[in-house]
């Protein structure tokens, strides 16, 4: 045999590891990004607020070893969306890091709403009414929502629900597979903004109906028998799974870790949330790491789990 076959200078090298990522947090004043800092603390990101945009690289370089979550907005001293955009890109190619770019925002009437419970003034107009503030804001960093990576909108959102979405796209474990968050909603509440996939399954047949049907929720039994008796449902649930199927190990692909599929009806409260809990178990079967709520259940209290479901998030 030859002896170099088994020699250490003919073993594979091992790659090296992956740079420890950078998340730059920017966004709307109000819509959360010290709320977003703090998530991003928690999952083990060396966290920095309010940093000088010509510091940036030079921290970057200086924590080399580490995972870093910065937040730079419109108070910080030499900002503007062009510089930001700007610096990324240079810190991009000087340290061969991912960096990738975290706006958060939320409507006019949620951010007005916040400022108003809060008694305090917006930072770009202290001497002004507040929605003056967030409309020059708006104008100001639409550039870099146009540009972000990840756009968090946080009209409808918990802190439950930011904390949730974001370990969804910035986790630091390596795990090879994508993240599927499944949600049931009310189309008379809106569609949920943070969903990348909505279908409606107001055609089937509405236990809301059935006197005895109407006080449950699609967690229990009897409304899942009665929406299986439609004779639609066959067919709709095979098709559904058959356009998801291709389409999810694609999403990984791309390097897309968070996926949220949406599935509404009237109320929220029946045929969605069978839907949702049996679209959560069917993605669980294909490798997928899955959670599922059911928004109008959860606001209202009622929110007990299907059996099938274990919980909120598994593998």
């Amino acid at each position: 045999m030859n002896g170099l076959a088994d020699s250490p200078q003919s073993q594979p090298l091992a790659p090296p590891p992956a740079a420890p990522p950078v998340v730059v947090i920017t966004g709307q004043s109000g819509a959360g990004l010290s709320t977003a800092l703090k998530a991003l603390e928690d999952l083990g990101y060396e966290a920095v607020d309010n940093l000088r945009l010509s510091l940036l690289t030079h921290l970057v370089e200086q924590a080399s070893d580490r995972p870093l979550a910065i937040g730079i907005d419109s108070r910080t001293r030499d900002f503007s969306a062009d510089a930001v955009l700007g610096e990324l890109d240079r810190l991009r190619h000087a340290t061969g890091r991912a960096v990738s770019l975290l706006f958060m925002e939320a409507s006019d009437e949620a951010l007005q709403r916040r400022y108003t419970e809060t008694r305090r003034p917006h930072p770009l107009a202290t001497d002004r009414p507040v929605p003056d503030g967030i409309a020059r804001e708006r104008t100001l960093l639409w550039p870099l929502r146009d540009n972000a990576d990840v756009v968090v909108d946080t009209t409808q959102l918990s802190i439950h629900d930011v904390r949730r979405l974001l370990g969804g796209h910035f986790r630091l474990d390596t795990a090879p597979s994508l993240h599927v968050f499944v949600t049931s909603f009310s189309f008379r509440h809106g569609v949920p903004r943070e969903a990348d996939l909505v279908f409606d399954v107001r055609f089937l047949d509405n236990p809301h109906w059935v006197p005895d049907l109407r006080p449950l929720t699609g967690n229990d039994a009897p409304v899942g028998a009665f929406i299986e008796k439609d004779g639609d449902f066959p067919a709709f649930f095979e098709n559904l799974t058959r356009l998801l199927a291709p389409l999810l190990p694609r999403y990984m692909s791309e390097g897309k870790r968070y996926l949220t599929i949406a599935v509404g009806c009237t109320g929220g409260r029946h045929r969605s949330v069978f839907v949702a809990n049996r679209l959560a178990a069917w993605l669980q079967t294909q490798g997928s790491r899955v959670g599922v709520a059911h928004r109008e259940l959860d606001r209202s209290g009622v929110s007990p789990e299907p059996a099938h479901v274990v919980n909120r998030e598994t593998r």
